[in-house]
């Protein structure tokens, strides 16, 4: 991991994710880009793209938020390391995404309001869609975090074969804070497995990835989410892993469904991984 890409609108949440890329930036020294969104009428977008005759409303949005920029920039908590400015007048999600391609950034730290609502993510109500279609990680801060540490990892999955890949991702991201991660199903009423059937899918699926620092866990709820936040509250875990679908929405992982509550009702961190 070298880079990270933080959307930001100068608020506490997205203060708390920088705060969090920045020891994450430390840690594994990495660059972080920094990215605001104007939402300005379109026309005016078009007057900032062409540069020449840009509109006098535009022009000030875009002062302001350099000068906003240059506020955090000073921050301490930002000291010695490399932060590249980025504003997009631009208020389409796929911003997000292109920005990270453009510069190859490896991992996504954004901020979250929690309960008000998951739409309520900073970035508008387009962070959703960024969490469900963006290729790389996703981590999704919600409160400040003086040290942030992992030291239990749950990673909840189906444990089917289109999810290993971001099997691969968690046990990467594990071992760069040598974390413990345990491995998730949860059985529901209308979706069970018996416990032999579910560690013989559980090793066939890790095989693959060596990984010896891992627990295996069952755990049987009235439904997916609330069995990922009950177990991980009862462990207190460090961070919440899971898999998303791109394009077909968080919603789409396991054999039925996982609603956006989980990221939007979790008191933990939760980092997402496209399948």
């Amino acid at each position: 991991m070298k880079k990270i890409l933080v959307p930001t609108d100068f608020s506490k949440e997205a203060e708390n994710s920088l705060k969090v890329a920045a020891q994450l930036a430390k840690k594994h020294d990495c660059e972080i880009y920094l990215m605001h969104m104007l939402e300005i009428p379109f026309q005016e977008v078009d007057a900032l793209n062409t540069h020449s005759g840009a509109l006098p409303e535009a022009m000030f949005f875009m002062k302001l938020a350099h000068q906003r920029f240059e506020e955090v920039m000073a921050s301490d908590y930002l000291e010695g390391l490399t932060v590249h400015e980025t504003v997009k007048a631009n208020n389409n999600f796929s911003a997000v995404i292109d920005t990270c391609h453009e510069h190859g950034v490896d991992m996504i730290v954004m901020g979250s309001h929690g309960a008000s609502g998951f739409k309520e993510m900073f970035v508008g109500s387009n962070a959703e869609k960024v969490v469900r279609t963006s290729d790389i990680p996703v981590l999704v801060i919600k409160n400040e975090h003086a040290n942030f540490t992992v030291d239990n990892f749950v990673f909840a999955s189906d444990f089917k074969n289109d999810n290993k890949e971001t099997y691969k991702q968690a046990v990467d991201f594990a071992k760069s804070f040598n974390a413990k991660i345990h491995l998730l199903m949860v059985n529901t009423p209308n979706n069970f497995s018996n416990t032999g059937d579910a560690k013989k899918r559980i090793h066939d699926f890790i095989k693959d990835y060596p990984f010896a620092n891992y627990t295996m866990n069952f755990y049987n709820d009235e439904s997916v989410e609330k069995g990922i936040l009950n177990f991980s509250r009862e462990i207190d875990a460090d961070l919440i892993g899971i898999s998303t679908h791109g394009r077909q929405g968080i919603a789409h992982f396991f054999n039925g469904s996982i609603s956006e509550d989980l990221v939007n009702h979790a008191k933990r961190p939760v980092i997402t991984f496209k399948i």
